[in-house]
């Protein structure tokens, strides 16, 4: 169930546009030098994957950006950084990043990405990979610059799985500081893997001639040119900054004080400082806090006009200032240039950068972009006006699908902020339960409880704070609790959220009448959901979670006698669910799947039951695709109860399975799980038991566990495995965790050999 307006499914474009200068490969500047034996590797696309893997100032970007622009393939392009580091978001850039190489590329992917209670995984990649498939003129790449900057487990997985089904026209490129976690061993035993290190990087005698030359003449002759490759190890970056020295001071020489990164960016930084004017020094130092610098945005921190002038000097003079459009509005320092600053600034104006962020967190919160202003805050210690920026900003993060963001900037904030304010506690669990981080959930309610006190205003759209705490732990956080307490949390929120004019009343009731419905009260959650979708429009709640409340409803009709009151929620609903499957496909799962469910109940009960069936299969489709365990039950044992009917104990048997082995993931709703085992034991399907080590009866495997426990015999990884079986990673995870607890073992290996002691393989 979603608690939180969705306007990442509303069915027009992002809310919040793409920052275009990281879809664009960066320009390249006049007199860059050649690297034709390593563009030779990457023409070579016999390979799916290329990396270029080397600390910061190898050349990297450089490298890639000169072979973009070759034209063949046609290269798309994503330079990525720390807010790209959450699933929706990655992908959401990536798609869009192709689409400016092929605008007809990704169009349904970008529409299961707004909804984000959907793994990308599940829907948006696979539809991505459906379009790279039919694309059939010329050749394609995709470029991932600065891909160390991601940490997020879901999103490698999730590029893995990508990797693994690209067509033979399409490459993936990664640049990065580290090696990716991708499976690079398997790749390069499968001679599916091109890589480029530092090693290959080095500048060559001739490479460096030309880059030195370029930048300052012919200030060093042959053996000159052959001590700076020696001293940098043909390190691009201080090779250039050697020759920015030698152009303000041709006495200095060539020979910096020391071999190591660290050593020549110091010496060599304070040259290039040493040769600029003092107005220049100081707008260099001052405006090194700045992650991107603009004309404005540098006239707001340094409280002066015509820093755009500034920034085309300094472009000009090849300060290493790296522009990100072809407006040559938005700039950024090279990384280690930026560091240098940085520590210059630290110790001639220690106090300067906190004011100096400020003001740039001013400028950005006013420009709206309220996301960089509170990394500004948070960088300038500043973390209680970064945590009210926050807490005001959830329907901005939200309206860009940038929960995971939203999240992250949270945990910078700290436990003791984070307690100090309960509306923002209670968001990020909001923001918590609504991407899945379900453990996240409890935790941070439990700050938000213990802060709430009467004085404290309620969050957005709620008249309690204690009603939006109780809510959220009924639905997201039912671990540990029995139904019950659950109940009572539920009913409780219904009681304090007593103004039926804001969105809290509805939120809770829907809240209340899931949990009646999943504990065997149908009669009364009809009557509460009933309340709630009919005051659903009113408090401006979206057609995702109406449709929601109404399948709620309209599965809990479907358990009385007179079906008449679900024919009428249908034929009202139906058009609607019709129009969003029309816009978002399957990535409208959440919002259709118990409308569906009850499209197929009422067709079992007037005895269509061919069209029941493909109902009831669309609907548990719907349901894996939502990944909650009770949804899943539900969904699986009404399809198993039609199979019965249909006289197929064949197929009921099968779903069964599948509805056992979701319910094994997570927790199920007592009403659900009772139904399950009633339709089993009609069904009389038994379960194989599986011998012990001693011979004794263990807890009996499933089909499915058994189809895993064969797959782990091979060379698959789980990805590959999940993907043979159709399941997603998380799906092949939670069964493999089940079959080691039943096998009594804890490893792959284990579980292969003991499965073959016991005959199972």
């Amino acid at each position: 169930m979603a608690l939180q307006d969705e306007p990442s499914a509303a069915p027009s474009g992002l809310a919040h546009p793409l920052v275009n200068g990281k879809l664009l490969v960066p320009p390249v500047r006049p007199g860059t030098v050649g690297r034709g034996r390593l563009t030779a590797l990457l023409d070579d696309g016999s390979q799916r994957l290329a990396v270029v893997v080397a600390p910061a100032g190898w050349g990297k970007t450089t490298l890639l950006a000169d072979w973009a622009r070759r034209g063949d393939p046609a290269v798309a392009w994503l330079t990525l950084d720390d807010s790209d580091d959450e699933p929706h978001r990655f992908w959401t850039y990536l798609v869009s990043a192709l689409r400016t190489v092929n605008p007809a590329l990704g169009g349904a992917a970008l529409k299961a990405l707004r909804v984000t209670e959907i793994d990308p995984l599940e829907v948006a990649v696979p539809t991505l990979l459906n379009d790279l498939d039919a694309m059939t003129i010329g050749r394609h790449a995709l470029v991932l610059d600065d891909y160390h900057v991601l940490r997020d487990r879901r999103i490698h997985e999730a590029v893995e799985f990508f990797l693994g089904y690209l067509p033979p026209s399409f490459r993936l490129v990664v640049a990065s500081r580290l090696d990716p976690p991708l499976p690079l061993a398997r790749l390069r035993a499968g001679g599916e893997l091109a890589e480029i290190r530092a090693a290959g990087l080095r500048f060559t005698g001739d490479e460096a001639a030309g880059l030195v030359n370029d930048v300052a003449g012919d200030a060093l002759d042959t053996d000159g040119i052959a001590a700076l490759v020696h001293r940098t190890e043909g390190w691009a970056a201080g090779i250039k900054l050697m020759a920015l020295a030698l152009r303000a001071a041709p006495a200095a020489g060539a020979g910096p004080p020391g071999g190591d990164e660290r050593h020549v960016v110091d010496y060599l930084t304070s040259e290039v400082l040493d040769g600029v004017g003092d107005g220049q020094r100081d707008f260099l130092l001052r405006t090194s806090v700045l992650e991107q610098l603009s004309g404005p945005l540098c006239d707001a921190v340094l409280e002066r006009a015509g820093s755009h002038v500034v920034l085309a000097e300094l472009e000009r003079a090849d300060l290493f200032l790296v522009p990100l459009d072809f407006q040559r509005f938005w700039y950024r320092y090279h990384r280690l240039f930026r560091g240098a600053l940085r520590r210059e600034l630290a110790t001639v104006a220690p106090d300067a950068a906190p004011r100096l962020l400020r003001r740039a967190a001013e400028w950005c919160a006013k420009s709206g972009e309220q996301e960089q202003a509170i990394r500004y805050l948070i960088a300038a210690g500043d973390r209680q006006a970064a945590a009210e920026l926050l807490a005001a900003s959830d329907d901005d993060f939200l309206a860009r699908g940038a929960i995971g963001a939203f999240l992250r900037l949270g945990d910078g904030l700290g436990a003791e902020v984070v307690r100090a304010d309960p509306r923002l506690a209670i968001s990020l669990a909001s923001a918590a339960g609504f991407t899945g981080r379900l453990h996240r959930v409890a935790p941070l309610l439990d700050l938000a409880e213990a802060a709430i006190t009467a004085g404290t205003a309620p969050a957005a759209g709620w008249r309690s704070g204690h009603a939006a705490v109780l809510t959220l732990r009924a639905v997201y956080a039912q671990d540990g609790w029995t139904p019950e307490e659950l109940l009572a949390m539920a009913r409780r929120s219904v009681e304090l959220e007593a103004d039926p004019e804001i969105p809290g009343w509805v939120i809770s009731r829907i809240a209340l009448g899931s949990v009646l419905s999943g504990t065997g009260h149908h009669d009364d959650a009809a009557r509460v959901l009933a309340q709630a979708v009919g005051r659903a429009a009113a408090v401006g709640l979206p057609a995702f979670t109406r449709l929601q409340a109404t399948g709620l409803l309209a599965m809990a009709l479907t358990n009385r006698t007179d079906i008449e009151p679900v024919r009428v929620l249908l034929r009202g609903a139906l058009p609607e669910v019709a129009a969003i499957e029309a816009e978002l496909g399957e990535a409208a799962a959440p919002a259709v799947v118990f409308l569906r469910l009850a499209e197929g109940v009422l067709a079992h009960r007037d005895g269509r039951l061919i069209q029941a069936r493909d109902l009831l299969l669309h609907a548990a489709h719907l349901a894996q695709i939502t990944g909650h365990p009770t949804q899943i039950v539900r969904a699986l044992v009404t399809l198993a109860e039609l199979e019965l009917a249909r006289g197929d104990r064949r197929a009921a048997s099968a779903a069964l399975s599948e509805a056992g082995e979701a319910a094994r993931t997570g927790p199920v709703l007592p009403a659900v799980a009772a139904a399950l085992a009633e339709t089993r034991r009609r069904a009389g399907r038994d379960p194989t038991a599986v011998p012990g080590r001693a011979g004794g009866p263990v807890e009996p495997l499933t089909d499915r566990e058994r189809s895993i426990l064969r797959a782990l015999c091979g060379p698959l990884s789980q990805r590959e495995i999940g993907a043979e079986l159709y399941l997603s990673m998380n799906t092949v995870k939670g069964y493999s965790k089940s079959l080691y607890r039943k096998l009594g073992v804890t490893s792959r290996a284990e579980a292969v050999r003991h499965g073959r002691d016991l005959g199972l393989i």
